[in-house]
């Protein structure tokens, strides 16, 4: 049988490394798509630049889905004006692009699966679950999660089935949100963030990346799943837990809010904010989660990394 290929944008970043890796695991083929010249013989690369509308048409020649990951690092960077243009355009522009090339071939990809991300509800917390059918916010993460929802659904008018991943937090072993919790909790000076009454969603990168080949493999995914694991933590307990698997103090007051807003300016809004989004209709769908709860996760990844 010949191997599905999957062509993946993004694929370098935190949660496209570790697909990669999944999907080469599951037998597919597995491109990407690189602004650099990238020599790895298990995952050749294709160039592309969306900023100049470029891209090697062999690269969706050869694809049976596309798995879209690309976009500039939220937590990067203070959001200036021109920072927040370049994650809206990094993720937006570069959907339109690959439409665009997929219209003027005759190639139709089977599935077009994007990265979203939870953020499509807002910077809020808030007392209500949110699911699917909760409207966007009017924020700048909402807007920038609509539009780049709205970029992925154009795709839907050339018959290709489109799936949206609502990402919460990843945890990873290496780098991500996790590593930025866990070094000062490591150093004995771990603390809550803003009340520590904000919600923190989150998923172990292992059940995200199952999520994408899910998505992949079951035809009957279609529009948004939220992608976040379905046991609630607040920061506080999210940040207990993490001291309490390490073995470390969990005693320092914690980070007042006017602190988060000096140092991070807007981008503070998403640290200071976050509400319990449901897992129930990926669930419902017939995923089940490797790590639906939050000590199961966190003993997986500290393994054989603990201090």
């Amino acid at each position: 049988m010949t191997k599905k290929t999957i062509l993946i944008s993004g694929g370098t970043g935190l949660v496209g490394r570790h697909l990669c890796e999944k999907l080469k695991e599951k037998d597919y083929q597995v491109t990407l798509l690189s602004r650099e010249n990238h020599h790895d013989p298990d995952f050749p690369a294709y160039f592309w630049s969306p900023e100049k509308n470029e891209i090697d048409r062999k690269a969706l020649d050869t694809a049976d889905y596309i798995i879209h990951l690309a976009g500039a690092n939220i937590g990067e960077q203070r959001w200036t004006k021109e920072r927040r243009h370049v994650i809206r355009d990094s993720r937006i522009k570069s959907a339109g692009m690959l439409l665009e090339k997929i219209k003027e071939s005759r190639y139709r990809p089977q599935a077009f699966i994007s990265a979203s991300a939870v953020g499509y509800y807002g910077a809020i917390t808030s007392d209500k679950i949110l699911t699917e059918t909760d409207a966007p916010a009017n924020d700048f993460l909402g807007e920038t999660c609509r539009l780049w929802e709205q970029a992925a659904d154009r795709f839907e008018q050339l018959g290709i089935r489109t799936v949206k991943i609502r990402t919460g937090v990843v945890l990873t072993k290496n780098g991500g949100a996790l590593e930025k919790i866990v070094t000062p909790v490591k150093l004995g000076i771990g603390s809550p963030i803003g009340t520590g009454r904000q919600y923190l969603p989150w998923i172990h990168v292992d059940d995200l990346s199952s999520i994408y080949i899910k998505a992949i493999e079951d035809t009957q995914m279609n529009g948004a799943y939220n992608a976040v694991s379905p046991d609630y933590k607040t920061n506080s307990e999210f940040t207990r837990t993490v001291a309490r698997i390490l073995k470390k103090p969990f005693w320092f007051p914690n980070i007042p809010t006017f602190v988060l807003k000096t140092m991070f300016g807007k981008m503070s809004e998403m640290l200071l904010n976050g509400s319990r989004i449901s897992s129930d209709k990926i669930r419902e769908a017939g995923f089940e989660f490797k790590y639906p709860y939050i000590d199961s996760a966190l003993t997986n990844l500290f393994e054989n990394n603990k201090p």
